[in-house]
């Protein structure tokens, strides 16, 4: 069976941006997204253009620096919204523009303070007005995992019969566990069988920890597009990271039978590149694109990547654009402290390399980090 190309949503100027203490200048919206066109990213969601006239003008960039990916941007159920956002990506060679509007209870009583029957009325005005400003619509039920089924049926029924060519059925606060949102989307599509004749998408955030697990789960549940952010970041926990998700469907593509447009060359550039624009770090530890991602510190395992790397890394690093490292610690073995040492141009008997291996021991058994001249500043080589 072919694999199915998923579409490949980027949000990170969008909800990515929305990081408490991040504000990207409109130039650095342009150069990120001009990397996420080189990545291939499906479509760039450039930003919320009502929200202030900067992010109006980020949008604007976007649409204007990439001719690949479709410019998406993010509008209310209101005509200032749609307004907006229609003339934010204008200029862009493919446009979409993204209306939400909440179809859960709580949201609409507390939030909206609209009762359901204004909110089908609303979605229906939305995306049919918008769906004559901009090549494609994209409708989205905001709190869609919390919202009454059937009524959630009935709003995305409303929704492609005015024109929504993508139906987003997002997790939007992390509620949801894996096998539970894949039958929530297969349940929709039995509700709801004209989501056939459009595409079916997943937004997932990460308060669970689970929002990489969810999007894949929705694969198999039939969605064509997952929306992620580079390195997770968004709001609260964060957004599916695109790197992990690309990966994933990637390395287990016998599972998913699924694959996307991304070029996994240009993951490490990208995730580089966001982390200096936003300020947000990488976390050490953070899967495909953290520092530790492929660095091998046990001895066993150094030993393992030395004769084979397979052995202890399911992926090539360097397709990604990265390295794999032998950090020196206290869990390091012999293998990786000669090799260190041969790197450094260090030739050293067979006595010598045990004397320095020794002395490295008993200093990394009291330092977090050992250098070779710490080592060999109290060795005596020939």
């Amino acid at each position: 069976m072919a694999a199915r190309r998923i579409t490949i949503f980027d949000t990170t100027l969008r909800d990515g941006e929305q990081s408490p203490g991040i504000a990207l200048q409109p130039n650095e919206k342009a150069e990120i997204a001009e990397q996420l066109e080189r990545l291939g990213a499906d479509v760039i969601e450039a930003g919320f253009a009502i929200s202030s006239p900067g992010d109006f003008e980020g949008i604007r960039a976007v649409a204007r620096a990439v001719t690949g990916p479709t410019v998406a941007a993010l509008a209310r159920t209101r005509k200032e919204d749609v307004d907006a956002a229609a003339e934010a990506v204008a200029d862009a060679r493919r446009s979409r523009l993204h209306v939400f509007i909440a179809t859960s209870a709580l949201h609409m009583e507390k939030k909206l303070k609209l009762e359901p029957e204004e909110v089908v009325e609303q979605t229906r005005w939305a995306v049919s007005y918008a769906s004559a400003l901009a090549d494609e619509v994209e409708f989205s039920a905001e709190d869609a995992t919390r919202s009454d089924p059937e009524f959630l049926a009935r709003v995305v029924r409303e929704a492609i019969r005015a024109g929504a060519t993508t139906i987003n059925l997002p997790d939007t606060v992390g509620y949801s566990l894996p096998d539970e949102y894949a039958a929530f989307l297969v349940d929709m599509r039995r509700r709801c069988p004209e989501l056939e004749r459009v595409i079916l998408s997943v937004h997932c955030h990460d308060d669970l920890g689970l929002a990489v697990a969810n999007s894949l789960a929705s694969v198999a549940a039939g969605a064509g597009q997952i929306e992620c952010t580079v390195n997770g970041i968004g709001e609260r926990a964060g957004n599916a990271a695109l790197e992990e998700v690309v990966m994933a469907l990637r390395t287990r593509a016998g599972v998913y039978r699924a694959e996307t447009g991304v070029n996994p060359a240009e993951i490490g550039r990208t995730s580089a590149l966001v982390s200096r624009h936003t300020g947000y770090a990488v976390q050490r530890c953070k899967a495909i694109v953290g520092a530790n991602a492929f660095a091998h510190e046990a001895g066993i395992h150094q030993h393992g990547v030395l004769e084979d790397e397979r052995t202890y890394q399911i992926m090539d690093p360097r397709e990604l654009g990265l390295t794999m490292t032998l950090p020196l610690g206290k869990h390091s073995g012999r293998h990786a402290f000669a090799r260190a040492c041969a790197e450094a141009g260090m030739k050293l008997e067979a006595e010598e390399l045990a004397q320095a291996f020794k002395r490295f021991k008993e200093l990394a058994d009291q330092r977090k980090a050992v250098t070779l001249y710490d080592v060999f500043e109290r060795v005596e080589v020939r």
